[in-house]
């Protein structure tokens, strides 16, 4: 205890020493850095009573905030934080750990006090047991019952309230059924059985017989299965559809045009299943589905589009016309469509129509506006224009409170805690101001926040903001290894990490090109290199290199084909494989569209289009849509 102590006031005196009035930053830091040392030991920072101790260091609230995390019990001080620093982001971090303590603690009257609204379904079912314990009852269990029906395992801390409401006269028959259809269309089946074991008798035998038929649809094929007649037995055998489609389509939609009027359905179950059905034959390229395509009734945008798609894919131009004009009038303007309309009229002798849309694109920087540029024989728009910031109003911008805290964790070294106070900071900014903050993340040389700050501003025309050159020498250099054109290569990068060179996907890619493990070694190995680990992919000079070397592959396996090889690169060559069109050759334009994947639709457009920027960029006009928009020979 008394070891404790002394370290206390020695700590104490160091960061009273700090506190001076003329104490330099770097000062600061060193108070700051031995503060949470002391924190990390057990200690306290400072008295909370004391204003003057770092009271000017950017990174005070932040000290604060990790001893107070450590001491919840402290009711006091937590409340004066939470005041005093309520527009910082460690007030929402401290109040929600604070409430958690305080669920924890039964603290129920301080809980409620300190709720706020929120999606946490953690926080949301300790809030419904405050109300419980407090007396209000009847909204505390028609709150939890919103929480019960859905389809997934809850947090433990929900069980003390569901158990309350099994017991009630809240759990209804629907409310079963609810939760139980959700479980099973989510493949929740531990939920799903859970529930089936509330059930009365009758309705578990339903249950039992949905669950048969979610392993094993084909037993929705014999008539004497679905024998049950109750309301869930349509669902069943909308469901048992649903999953048969995936294993065998045709037989799925035979079964459910010759049966499906034997059950009871509603109409919103019914226009799901037809409309799954017709998108999963736009998905296999079967020329099926725009004939049902066209049959839907209130079909979902979605679908609209892939009727388009699929018009397209037959290459019915007058269907292309008509599909287009279907669309809602929000979609009708996207450049997409605007593009296909002009594709359109101009196979169905409309050259005029034809034109004047592809000149109103041309002015654009897009796939569809430099598509469209080539059509006529135009030069691609860069349409730069780089955001202007009056020096003196930068200055006072990033000496703001919040940009500080940005600051100030990068020089201590705490680059994933400065980008979580980053997007903290320019939550509330109008749109001239994340401008502003655009500017100062490209200047803190932080690019991909750079480029997804912009665009949470919606502002597209700083080309240098939104398309660096980052890396450039190691770019050129493997370009010039792979004989490629190095915008290639910066196309890739701006579309697969936007130059993060920490980039980490949900999958496991790691890196600028965004190697999976996997791929990696394997290019080591044809390389004839020693594989390092996966934790070399996310050195740029490794990752460059063998980013280069498999574009270059893929270009190679597809017989030089930009677009394939940026699909390959994308999802996987075996599925570009079998994405080839199967007997005649196709408009490149029309392969892209009709890529099933909406991603990979996505992703080759983006890094063709970054491709021909990235030549402006560098100067470099080599390769034009031309070169991209070479017909996609069938397997």
């Amino acid at each position: 205890m008394m070891r404790k102590i002394l370290f206390y006031l020695i700590f104490i005196f160091v960061i009273q020493k700090a506190g001076a009035s003329n104490l330099s930053l770097d000062k600061q830091r060193k108070a700051f850095l031995e503060a949470q040392i002391s924190i990390d030991k057990g200690g306290s920072p400072l008295s909370f009573n004391r204003k003057d101790v770092l009271s000017g260091y950017p990174l005070y609230p932040y000290i604060q905030y990790q001893w107070l995390v450590k001491h919840l019990d402290q009711t006091k001080q937590i409340k004066r934080f939470l005041r005093y620093y309520r527009d910082t982001r460690y007030t929402g971090l401290l109040r929600y750990k604070w409430q958690i303590y305080l669920a924890k603690h039964k603290n129920w009257a301080e809980y409620i006090a300190q709720y706020q609204k929120t999606n946490n379904t953690r926080l949301q079912c300790y809030y419904y047991r405050a109300k419980y314990n407090l007396g209000t009852k009847t909204q505390a269990l028609i709150g939890a019952k919103k929480l019960w029906v859905i389809g997934k395992s809850q947090p433990s801390e929900c069980n003390p309230i569901f158990k309350v409401l099994l017991g009630s006269k809240y759990l209804t028959r629907d409310m079963l059924w609810q939760r139980f259809d959700s479980a099973v269309t989510k493949g929740n089946f531990s939920v799903a059985k859970y529930v089936k074991g509330l059930m009365a008798k009758k309705d578990r035998k339903v249950a039992q017989l949905w669950l048969k038929v979610h392993s094993n649809p084909t037993l929705i094929t014999n008539k004497k299965f679905l024998k049950y007649k109750q309301a869930q037995t349509g669902l069943i055998f909308a469901h048992g559809i649903e999953r048969l489609a995936k294993k065998n389509l045709n037989k799925a939609i035979s079964l459910w045009d010759k049966r499906n009027k034997e059950f009871t359905i509603n109409s919103s179950t019914r226009r799901r299943v037809a409309q799954r059905l017709a998108m999963s034959l736009a998905y296999n390229h079967d020329d099926k589905a725009y004939d049902r395509l066209t049959a839907l009734i209130k079909p979902a945008d979605k679908a609209k589009e892939w009727r388009v798609r699929a018009a397209l894919k037959m290459q019915n131009w007058p269907a292309v016309a008509e599909s287009i004009s279907a669309l809602s009038k929000e979609f009708k303007k996207k450049e997409k469509w605007r593009y296909w309309l002009a594709r359109a009229s101009e196979n169905n002798n409309k050259p005029k129509v034809a034109n004047f849309i592809y000149s109103n694109l041309a002015e654009e920087r897009s796939f569809y506006g430099y598509l469209s540029a080539e059509k006529l024989n135009k030069e691609y728009q860069l349409s730069n224009n780089p955001i202007q910031v009056a020096p003196e109003m930068f200055t006072r911008f990033k000496h703001k409170k919040p940009f500080l805290v940005v600051a100030e964790l990068i020089a201590i070294n705490k680059p994933k805690e400065a980008e979580r106070q980053w997007w903290f900071a320019i939550r509330k900014l109008d749109k001239k101001q994340i401008l502003m903050a655009a500017k100062y993340a490209e200047e803190l040389n932080w690019k991909q926040v750079a480029i997804f700050t912009l665009a949470k501003a919606k502002y597209w025309d700083d080309v240098a903001v939104r398309f660096p050159l980052a890396y450039k020498t190691q770019v050129q250099k493997n370009a010039k290894q792979q004989d490629l054109n190095p915008a290639l290569i910066f196309g890739l990068i701006r579309r697969e990490s936007a130059f993060n060179r920490n980039a980490y996907s949900p999958v496991g890619a790691r890196g600028l090109m965004q190697i999976m493990p996997k791929t990696g070694k394997q290019i080591a190995r044809e390389l004839k290199e020693k594989w390092a680990g996966k934790i070399e992919l996310f050195n740029p000079a490794t990752n460059l290199k063998y980013g280069a070397y498999y574009y270059k592959k893929l270009l190679n396996q597809f017989n030089g084909h930009y677009a394939l090889a940026a699909a390959a690169y994308n999802a996987g060559p075996h599925r570009v494989k079998r994405w080839l069109p199967d007997k005649h050759k196709m408009a490149a334009d029309i392969w892209i569209e009709t890529i099933p994947f909406n991603e990979t639709r996505a992703y080759v457009s983006a890094v063709l289009t970054y491709a021909l920027i990235y030549q402006k960029q560098l100067k470099k006009n080599l390769l034009t849509m031309k070169d991209f928009m070479k017909d996609v020979l069938p397997k």
